[in-house]
């Protein structure tokens, strides 16, 4: 069928997983939990904070267990970064600092109906962020450029940028500091840095292998995996896999529908700002 609801209507189907574009998020995402079903879906909910408001408050009335796309909380070395931070390994975190840049820039198009650069790719590190932190912000200042595609507000149609950096104090008096770039010419840039009282915790870039070879040349080593699928492919397995034990098991969801809005609330900041 073409139809989602001939999917939620169906009473052999327990579970929706809603992974279609983001306009249309939040509507299939009401229509399955109001018709009691769990529901994973991706990132971002909506645009409109008052759609996911309603939307979490359906959750909460019917009970189901909703989970969002954020897998880059069940990534291998982010999760070990943000768990030097939770157990007080580093002591109280002073500067977090994500880095993420993609290895080419979406068509213009595509960038017409994401939402924008905070919206559509920012948004998975304001989520780490609070995911490092364990905190949220209370001050957000935005700065951007178009230095990857001069011509892209003209070209997609709406005021998006493609570089930017945002500086956010959270409200347990940590500074975040996320850089994006819609172009890194040598691969997909994923790190994220927790600087605390008691030392640091650093991740770098998954590459197809750690061999450096050295010859009187100089040094040559791999470049970064080369996007989300490859970087990022245990980690979408291991979210599916948490989303399913919550189910079976009856517990919250590691990535919840308030995680969901609380992005977007520093998407919509961001973008003020900016």
């Amino acid at each position: 069928s073409t139809d989602f609801m001939d999917v939620i209507n169906n009473p052999e189907v327990d579970v929706v997983f809603v992974c279609s574009s983001t306009d249309t998020h939040c509507d299939v995402s009401m229509a399955a939990v109001q018709a009691g079903k769990h529901v994973f879906c991706e990132k971002p909910i909506d645009y409109d904070i008052d759609k996911i408001k309603k939307l979490l408050a359906l959750v909460e009335e019917k009970g189901v267990k909703f989970q969002v796309g954020f897998n880059r909380r069940f990534d291998h070395n982010h999760k070990a970064v943000a768990d030097a931070v939770k157990d007080g390994t580093i002591g109280d975190p002073h500067i977090v600092i994500v880095s993420s840049r993609d290895p080419e820039p979406p068509p213009a198009s595509y960038v017409a109906v994401s939402g924008g650069i905070f919206y559509d790719m920012m948004i998975h590190d304001f989520d780490m962020v609070r995911y490092v932190t364990g905190s949220e912000a209370v001050e957000i200042s935005a700065v951007g450029s178009c230095l990857v595609n001069p011509n892209l507000q003209e070209e997609s149609g709406i005021p998006d940028v493609d570089t930017a950096v945002v500086t956010m104090k959270m409200a347990n008096g940590c500074i975040a500091v996320i850089n994006n770039s819609r172009q890194a010419v040598y691969g997909y840039d994923q790190r994220v840095e927790a600087f605390g009282s008691k030392g640091m915790a650093s991740d770098a870039n998954d590459l197809l292998n750690t061999t450096t070879v050295l010859t009187k040349d100089g040094a040559h080593s791999e470049k970064p995996l080369w996007f989300f699928l490859e970087r990022y492919n245990q980690a979408f397995i291991n979210q599916v896999i948490s989303f399913v034990d919550a189910i079976n098991n009856d517990t919250q969801t590691v990535v919840g529908a308030i995680d969901g809005l609380r992005p977007v609330l520093m998407a919509k900041a961001a973008t003020e700002s900016c």
